[in-house]
């Protein structure tokens, strides 16, 4: 490659650097990928086991909502690639997509290895060199050094893209080992999207876990989300839960525990559920009588003696059913969270998402201090960061002459 092309080296091979290397190298720019991994993008394919969701079909105001206290600079992000875009983008990769029932994006061969095969192929075909256990452990006199098989590389691009992940599924590549040398404001690490901890009795433990809740509401607070929850040994998971995960979290934090209410049917108002309840119900056990009645499942039965003995009076029993109070008395940590908040703050990067310290020097992806539910909410701000990020690179070039 000539001299005169001028050279962007992207540490980290997930969405977000994936997505600059290839906005850089469309611009004309060499580019170099680094990745400690033995191969790339492994967070994406564990993600699209159970189907890859690359983002959602709502309304951009809500959409924008779900970055909670980020959404001012997220938002821009996704105005920069929106989930229009994305979609366009997978799509132009000979990967069709489909809307499913709950509004979420997925391609139609739903797993992520056929999108991720023909990016790579595009990728190559762009110029884009990609370096596999190739582990970024900070700067040597004012090069990128490199701890690699064939021992210690330095590297002097002419600007870098930093897409490290955070700290969550450290084994699969993002352990948020960087913050020991990054030398820029960060915030600590937290899980999310995450399970809570649930003191469940020893028997609803050993039969119930591993079960899942389906079409209940959880609410905390003055939010009430409808999905799905999942029993698991320690306590509870699940797409209902993550949505509620952040303020779940701070609440565990600030106090040590925090209260759910689920709802088992919502689909039932009170007054219906209450009628049905009161049918005689004969010889029936109570197990029967809710089955018929109120179409609970055996898990959910478990579920209202976990918080005491079922009232008997139908109405009582409604309200429980409609409001089953659950303690989570501890967070799951980040080796078994999805996704993580904290790491790089935002107020640490210019609009152009270049370190602030560090001219030259940008942040795209996980990394950033920015969280948001499962949905496909986290692959949209991961794709558009990294979009942001190269378009940034591209400027701060254009303007060094």
């Amino acid at each position: 490659m000539s001299e005169s092309v001028r050279q962007v080296h992207v540490i980290g091979a997930g969405p977000a650097g994936l997505m600059a290397a290839e906005r850089l190298a469309q611009a004309g720019l060499g580019v170099v990928v680094h990745d400690r991994m033995p191969s790339v993008a492994r967070k994406l394919l564990m993600a699209g086991r159970g189907g890859l969701n690359l983002t959602h079909s709502e309304a951009m105001d809500p959409f924008k909502g779900r970055y909670g206290a980020a959404r001012p600079t997220v938002g821009r992000w996704i105005d920069a690639f929106s989930p229009a875009d994305l979609t366009q983008w997978v799509e132009g990769l000979g990967q069709p997509t489909f809307v499913g029932s709950s509004g979420r994006v997925f391609p139609k061969a739903m797993k992520a290895s056929p999108l991720l095969r023909a990016w790579l192929a595009r990728l190559e075909t762009l110029g884009v060199s990609i370096r596999t256990h190739s582990r970024w452990i900070g700067w040597r006199d004012g090069a990128l050094a490199f701890e690699t098989p064939d021992g210690e590389r330095l590297e002097r691009p002419d600007a870098v893209v930093l897409a490290l992940g955070g700290a969550s599924w450290p084994r699969l590549g993002s352990d948020g080992a960087w913050t020991a040398w990054l030398d820029a404001p960060t915030t600590p690490f937290r899980p999310a999207n995450v399970g809570f901890d649930v003191a469940w009795s020893p028997l609803f433990r050993e039969r119930f876990a591993g079960r899942p809740l389906k079409g209940i509401a959880l609410g905390h607070g003055d939010r009430s989300v409808r999905g799905e929850a999942m029993i698991a040994r320690y306590g509870l998971e699940g797409g209902a839960v993550y949505a509620l995960s952040a303020a779940l979290r701070d609440a565990v934090e600030e106090a040590g525990q925090a209260e759910v209410r689920i709802d088992l049917k919502p689909d039932m108002d009170m007054a219906r559920l209450v009628a049905r309840l009161d049918r005689p119900r004969g010889k029936a056990s109570l197990s029967n009588h809710l089955r018929k009645t109120a179409g609970l499942e055996p898990v959910a039965v478990a579920l209202l003696h976990e918080a005491g003995p079922p009232p008997a009076e139908p109405r009582a029993l409604a309200q429980r059913i409609k409001a089953l109070p659950l303690i989570l008395s501890g967070v799951q940590g980040l080796e078994r969270a999805i996704s993580s908040a904290g790491g790089v703050r935002l107020d640490g990067v210019d609009a152009r998402l270049m370190l602030r310290e560090r001219p030259g020097v940008f942040v795209a992806g996980e990394m950033l201090d920015w969280e948001a539910p499962t949905g496909g909410y986290l692959l949209q701000a991961s794709f558009a960061s990294g979009v942001l990020a190269a378009r940034g690179v591209i400027d701060w070039l254009d303007s060094q002459g």
